[in-house]
């Protein structure tokens, strides 16, 4: 099954278009729509969504089913709510595309972000996700600002009574149908081609899969915050764990404190305090346990 996950933003083409195009397999389409901006943006989205909706049913015979994102800017939660939609495809034995073009950055960033972690996650399901992106042959934006000043320029005209009936129905119908344009469209039209396919696939982010010592590392850091050394966290492992707390134990801890730090897997940060290293998780190191919540309860 073939299933592209595709958050809205003000665009139609982009999220249609190269589909439909390519001729591409499309079974199932999870629609992803924004909840916070102004009245007029929410709304805009939303008629848009139940459009693609529609679209993806009549022309591509795709099962669709439609998401809301609670806040478009919080990209922790983004990220969280893309890990698990992914996860529940590729559970599914599905194939997943996840298309980036439209809706605000930090949704498109996050779903990129989270499909690359799983793709290192899940190696042997990496050849069935993908991350892609579509250009637009045209932005509407651009128009829309050049008839506004060339209608800017008819108005003084009409104040000192230099202006005749014709150009004011001629910039009157340009009007219009850029504001057609743009309510059925939204503010690109059309999907660019490069080479022989309308999406641009984006390469596979590098990073490495945890192992369970680390995991518990993580798990630990994220419940209880800072630790004023690499010690006190080594100690902290050893009480939960029931083990005895040795050098030998404490040097472990060292080890996979390192391998997940800057030189490592980047999930933990360190800042030196006097003798010691004042340890905390990066922001992917949290983004990482906070996607990972339910299996820390197992």
């Amino acid at each position: 099954m073939q299933t592209h996950i595709v958050p809205v933003g003000f665009d139609y083409d982009r999220l249609i278009a190269p589909l439909v195009r390519d001729q591409l397999d499309v079974d199932r389409v999870v629609l992803l729509e924004g909840a916070v901006g102004s009245e007029a943006n929410v709304e805009y989205s939303r008629n848009l969504a139940k459009k693609l909706e529609k679209d993806f049913t009549n022309l591509l015979g795709a099962e669709t089913e439609r998401f809301v994102v609670e806040d478009v800017y919080d990209y922790d939660a983004a990220f969280e709510q893309a890990y698990d939609l992914i996860n529940t495809e590729l559970d599914a034995g599905g194939e997943v595309w996840v298309n980036v073009s439209a809706m605000p950055r930090t949704v498109s960033f996050a779903f990129a972000t989270a499909a690359h972690s799983i793709m290192v996650e899940r190696e042997g399901d990496r050849d069935r996700i993908h991350t892609y992106y579509t250009v637009p042959e045209k932005y509407l934006e651009t128009e829309l600002a050049e008839e506004l000043r060339a209608q800017r320029d008819l108005l003084e005209d009409l104040l000192g009574d230099e202006v005749d009936d014709e150009r004011i129905e001629r910039h009157l119908d340009l009007a219009d149908d850029l504001l057609e344009e743009f309510d059925e469209r939204g503010t690109t039209i059309g999907a660019k081609q490069f080479g022989d396919s309308h999406i641009i696939e984006l390469p596979v982010a590098s990073f490495s899969n945890v192992k369970p010592f680390e995991e518990l590392i993580l798990f630990t850091l994220g419940e209880h915050g800072v630790f004023e050394s690499v010690s006190e966290l080594a100690q902290t492992l050893a009480r939960e764990l029931g083990e005895e707390y040795t050098d030998s134990f404490r040097s472990k801890v060292i080890y996979n404190v390192d391998r997940l730090g800057p030189g490592g897997k980047g999930y933990i940060e360190q800042e030196e305090h006097g003798k010691s290293y004042r340890t905390r998780l990066s922001r992917i190191g949290e983004l990482w346990v906070r996607s990972h919540a339910d299996q820390s309860e197992l």
